[in-house]
């Protein structure tokens, strides 16, 4: 279960730029807002996006992450230009666009190979993808209008956390944090679901916790999870999903003994 320190742990950080009245419509949720100090800056101007840099430290190895808000459609181009500029070729999406009757994320990608999505400043073109049983895989291409330039971008959607509570198989998970990071090349990895805190802190834990089983490091995940929360505010929402990352953990190890 979620410790009492985690449970109790207060506002770390400023949160002024998510408060500010220019920027108040970037937010999908009024109450969760990335810290001043560890937000991601877009352009020269440093502008706002509800995402945090989350940085994970695990026997001296460093795991480096962009947390962020599903996009809303005033702040998809704010999207794209922050996959560009942080040199990312992942995208780690933990929802549907609707689940139970609510919009949980907008769709910010093209659905036709043949038509690709025009933004301001950005080109958008949808190169294959494929459903698999429990994620669906998209590759993109982003292409800068002013330059030309043009990146391409592995875009994974988990289709299978249910509205409520966790996954009933933790089996689905595994495969997939181990998927994307299989994926990973360049850049912080792009991780969101809805508000960027809940099921983004469960892949986040998890995918630490894989690579130091990988490597044979210990790890302790209330220290993951305290990392997570000092650089995001309420990182893992609920006890259920505090849980489930135990959950996951034990059936990865589990099937490790099994082997051996």
């Amino acid at each position: 279960m979620i410790s009492s320190e985690l449970e109790q742990m207060p506002l770390l950080d400023d949160l002024h730029s998510g408060n500010e009245l220019l920027n108040k419509d970037k937010n999908r949720y009024r109450d969760i807002l990335p810290y001043d100090s560890t937000r991601v800056p877009l352009g020269k101007n440093k502008n706002y996006i509800n995402a945090s840099y989350i940085k994970i430290v695990n026997h001296e190895e460093e795991y480096f992450y962009i947390a962020t808000q599903g996009p809303m459609p005033e702040t998809i181009e704010d999207f794209w230009q922050m996959v560009m500029e942080n040199n990312c070729n992942v995208i780690a999406m933990i929802t549907r666009e609707i689940e139970g009757g609510v919009i949980k994320c907008h769709s910010y990608w093209p659905i036709s190979l043949k038509e690709p999505l025009e933004l301001k400043h950005f080109r958008i073109l949808l190169e294959n993808w494929q459903i698999t049983q429990y994620f669906i895989i998209r590759v993109f291409q982003i292409v800068k209008k002013s330059t030309g330039m043009s990146h391409c971008v592995k875009h994974l959607q988990f289709t299978k956390w249910p509205d409520h509570g966790t996954p009933a198989s933790a089996d689905f998970f595994i495969k997939y944090v181990r998927y994307v990071r299989k994926s990973h090349i360049t850049g912080p990895l792009v991780v969101h679901c809805s508000a960027g805190v809940g099921r983004t802190g469960v892949f986040l834990c998890v995918d630490v916790v894989f690579c130091a089983i990988e490597k044979n490091y210990s790890f302790n995940i209330m220290n993951i999870v305290t990392q997570m929360r000092k650089q995001r505010y309420g990182m893992i929402q609920t006890k259920e999903q505090y849980q489930f990352c135990y959950e996951i953990v034990l059936e990865v190890l589990q099937s490790l003994l099994a082997l051996s």
